[in-house]
């Protein structure tokens, strides 16, 4: 975890070293742009079990999911952790990360097995271990680099989600909010 403390943004990290859901929770496969002052996009592809039993459509409700872990349990993560100078893991012996809110999600599109989709959000608000985001999610064009495409990226395509036509918006997410909750001993484990 020693890489932890040399990273300047979450894209030089794995999501499952800031992300300490179990394999079978977590949803976001690749961090590809960050700047912990103003927002994250990060990528995730749903698999055969996320499907499983629902038309082989991933679910609203994950997509949901997967933008609240790709935006503010991640940047929320990383700047509490620059903070206290905290690995992740003695973070979570300290905190526990909870949704306090979903200010309203609009559906446009779906996304099925294999479909790969961005979480772009932008930070809207942090302080006292809580973050609030709104952002989008888009379906990706299937083939295409993400990691090059956002490689010279700027704060401001963020902001204005400046992305070519061939992404597909899928959602609109309005004031998701999480909170780090100190652990209460005696409840949580």
């Amino acid at each position: 975890m020693e890489d932890f403390f040399k990273a300047k943004s979450l894209v030089e990290l794995n999501p499952k070293d800031i992300l300490l859901y179990g394999p079978s929770k977590l949803l976001v496969d690749e961090f590809l742009w960050h700047n912990p002052a103003v927002g994250i996009i990060a990528s995730y592809t749903p698999k055969a079990k996320d499907v499983l039993d629902h038309f082989d459509v991933f679910r609203g409700v994950d997509q949901i999911e997967s933008f609240a872990q790709a935006t503010v349990v991640s940047c929320a993560t990383f700047n509490q952790c620059e903070k206290e100078n905290l690995t992740p893991l003695q973070l979570k012996e300290n905190y526990i990360p909870l949704f306090i809110s979903v200010g309203g999600v609009n559906f446009h599109h779906y996304l099925l097995e294999g479909e790969t989709f961005i979480c772009l959000g932008n930070i809207k608000f942090y302080k006292f271990r809580q973050m609030v985001v709104d952002g989008r999610i888009y379906k990706a064009p299937k083939g295409l680099n993400l990691k090059d495409y956002f490689e010279n990226f700027k704060d401001e395509d963020l902001e204005n989600y400046n992305l070519d036509d061939s992404f597909e918006l899928v959602a609109t997410c309005f004031d998701i909010t999480g909170r780090a909750f100190k652990k209460d001993k005696s409840i949580l484990k």
